[in-house]
């Protein structure tokens, strides 16, 4: 009861702290967003002068605009300015002459009519005239009413003349700006007269005096003024509500409500702690039963931020291990048998090797040479591709390892890297299903007005050196010795003899009386002194 009682008092001796923290979060807020308004502000200055920027200058090349400016044409420049005011209302548009006497204007109550005493009077000479001016494009008609400044844009028609056009800072500019910008704006000039307001839910942005330097807050009102670079002398007051004690007052309340929660919530607590890990330990350990039934189940995510998050990251992290160990080895067995999978798998991947007994199959496609001269690159391709997928899919079956493809040319293996007794059998009975699997193949090809393709086989067992081949950075397995070399030169020897699977007199006599046998000859093989006899596989008798 005493932790009840401590944890209840705790927030409450923390009211005053967190009640000056709020004000100051929300100063902080507010402050952040007087910069964001004096961004937009500057953002929406910025498109106002260069839309009237760019319509000046449009008028000044058209010539029409040289034209009657030239012939002191009011009523044709009239029609242009009211063309320029339809599109921008809010600007005032004035037509001087060569020797700067005003011709016609739009929107001024008061037009200067010469140029004599206006800032933009040496445009006249060529170039353009950019700036806040006092009174804008007007004259002081009522000193009591001065016109409000104005950003002045003035363009000279080189030997005609000379358009203005006028950006009023005044309360039409300054609702437009307070639209956009979502607060009570009020602009100031150099004497800190208002000379444009717009106020947004009923909040007067001119009520605030002095420098306001930072914000200031009242019981709804925050306030602060600014000086934009792009308009010298003109100061601008931003004005919000915001409801500052109501605001506190809300947060105060929810507050006291936490601090009543507490109590109940440090009574649950160890309840709830207990449950939440009995939950979670539950869970880790079904998954874990799933696992051993090789059932790669993940434990759903745990946010307890304590040792039963860490061992439920841990294993899912293994869950991902071992799955990506399946991938792993499914993608190598797209290359390999299982034996070869397993070996590699097992770790066992130094350089070197074991001196084996195995069977080595040559396969090669008869005038393959004469077959891609007569098909592009992309058909020959794709003709290797459904001719390989036959007949390593054999291969695969009765347990051979794919060792390379060389060309056209397949080179596997029988025996690696665990020999069995039955290598021979299982090499024989493959090469037997190759030469059977072209017939389907074959009719295929010619219904596509393909020609059909022949294959030799040739056949060896012996010892090889079988094992990792390459550099600690790149290896592959692969067999080596005189036994490969022998397979090769019998498969060379199926053109010249005339048949289709040859195998030597040593991988004859591991057959048994399944496979029908019909002796060649004995042949002299380049690279070996001793003959060969070699025998020629016919039929094989189907596995009971």
């Amino acid at each position: 009861m005493g932790l009840v009682a401590l944890s209840a008092l705790a927030p409450l001796a923390a009211m005053p702290l967190l009640n000056w923290l709020m004000r100051d979060a929300l100063v902080d807020q507010m402050d952040d967003r007087v910069e964001d308004v004096e961004k937009e502000f500057l953002l929406e200055l910025q498109d106002d002068v260069k839309d009237i920027t760019l319509a000046a200058r449009m008028r000044a090349l058209d010539p029409a605009t040289r034209t009657a400016l030239l012939a002191h044409d009011a009523t044709a420049l009239h029609a242009v300015a009211k063309q320029f005011h339809e599109v921008y209302p809010e600007f005032d548009v004035l037509f001087y002459d060569a020797s700067g006497q005003l011709v016609t204007s739009l929107g001024c109550a008061h037009p200067a009519q010469t140029l004599a005493q206006q800032p933009f009077a040496a445009t006249l000479q060529g170039g353009e005239f950019h700036a806040v001016v006092a009174n804008g494009c007007e004259t002081v008609a009522d000193p009591a009413k001065p016109p409000p400044p104005a950003w002045t844009v003035a363009v000279a028609i080189p030997g005609a003349g000379l358009i203005v056009a006028c950006l009023p800072l005044d309360n039409d500019f300054a609702k437009n700006v307070a639209m956009k910008v979502g607060v009570s704006l009020c602009l100031y000039d150099t004497n800190k007269r208002p000379i444009g307001a717009h106020q947004m839910n009923g909040v007067d942005a001119c009520i605030a005096t002095g420098d306001l330097d930072a914000v200031m807050l009242n019981r709804s009102l925050a306030w602060q003024r600014f000086a934009p670079k792009d308009l010298p002398g003109i100061s601008v007051t931003t004005a919000m509500k915001i409801g500052l004690h109501e605001t506190l007052d809300q947060h105060l309340s929810i507050a006291t409500g936490l601090v009543a929660l507490s109590a109940l919530l440090a009574m649950s607590l160890g309840l709830r702690i207990a449950s939440v890990m009995s939950v979670n330990l539950k869970r880790i350990t079904q998954a874990h039963k799933k696992l051993a039934d090789q059932q790669y189940v993940k434990v759903a995510e745990i946010k307890t931020g304590d040792e039963i998050e860490d061992l439920a990251e841990g294993f899912n992290s293994m869950v991902d291990g071992l799955q990506e160990r399946d991938r792993l080895k499914a993608t190598m067995g797209k290359y390999m048998t299982e034996q070869v999978v397993e070996h590699l798998m097992a770790g066992r991947v130094q350089l070197g090797g074991v001196t084996l007994p195995v069977t080595i199959l040559f396969t090669d496609i008869r005038s393959f040479t004469s077959i891609s001269e007569t098909m592009s690159a992309h058909d020959l391709v794709k003709l290797l591709n459904e001719y390989f997928t036959e007949m390593v899919g054999i291969v695969m079956e009765e347990g051979g390892v794919v060792d390379k493809y060389i060309g056209d040319a397949i080179m596997a293996v029988f025996g690696a890297p665990v020999p069995k007794l039955d290598d021979a059998e299982r090499a024989v009975r493959a090469a037997v299903r190759m030469r059977q699997a072209l017939i389907p193949l074959n009719e295929r090809l010619v219904a596509r007005g393909i020609a059909p393709i022949r294959t030799g086989i040739g056949l060896h067992t012996g010892e090889v050196v079988a094992g990792n081949i390459g550099s600690e950075a790149r290896m592959e397995y692969t067999v080596i010795g005189d036994a490969v070399n022998l397979a090769s030169r019998l498969e060379t020897a199926t053109k010249e003899l005339g048949v289709d699977v040859l195998i030597s007199e040593d991988t004859a006599g591991y057959l048994s009386d399944r496979f029908e046998l019909r002796y060649v000859n004995e042949i002299t093989v380049k690279g070996r002194k001793q003959p060969v006899k070699v025998f020629e596989v016919m039929t094989s008798k189907p596995m009971t």
